[in-house]
């Protein structure tokens, strides 16, 4: 039962992300959010970073006091929580945004296609006309261009 819970909150957290994306960090808090749209400089750390923080802090709290009552399942939940955020820095931050170089010249049409869905997020400088929210969940138009000739989205 521990691990489907941490597999069912690890897979719900995708559908929150979008959710979160969308409406807090294009809308509410935007301002946090801005500058990782921003494209005119390219900071070690930006704004936008504090929302690991933020989102760190449930998971944290959910695993602290699952853990004082015989590791219930609030435990298991940030435990699935804190896996999604560790796979979001990694293909985020690491693999699409490349603050550390690795997987630079991919062919997988998997991790292409959530690439090119993520530049297409970003073609929108401004919180409005925003697209692909999401993270690990790519539509399927994205990974038709890597099996079709003219890679037209």
């Amino acid at each position: 039962m521990n691990l489907i819970t941490v597999i069912i909150t690890f897979f719900v957290m995708e559908g929150l992300t979008w959710l979160i994306h969308k409406y807090i960090m294009h809308g509410l808090l935007w301002s946090l959010h801005r500058d990782h749209h921003d494209h005119s400089s390219d900071p070690p750390l930006e704004k936008n970073d504090y929302f690991f923080i933020i989102f760190a802090i449930p998971a944290i709290l959910l695993m602290y006091f699952g853990s004082i009552d015989n590791f219930n399942i609030y435990f298991y939940i940030g435990i699935g929580i804190t896996l999604y955020g560790m796979a979001y820095f990694f293909v985020h931050d690491i693999f699409i945004h490349q603050r550390i170089k690795i997987l630079k010249n991919t062919q997988n049409p998997y991790l292409l296609a959530i690439r090119r869905a993520h530049k297409q997020h970003h073609k929108h400088t401004g919180k409005e006309h925003g697209e692909c929210f999401g993270f690990l969940w790519v539509p399927v138009k994205y990974f038709r261009m890597y099996f079709n000739k003219n890679k037209t989205v």
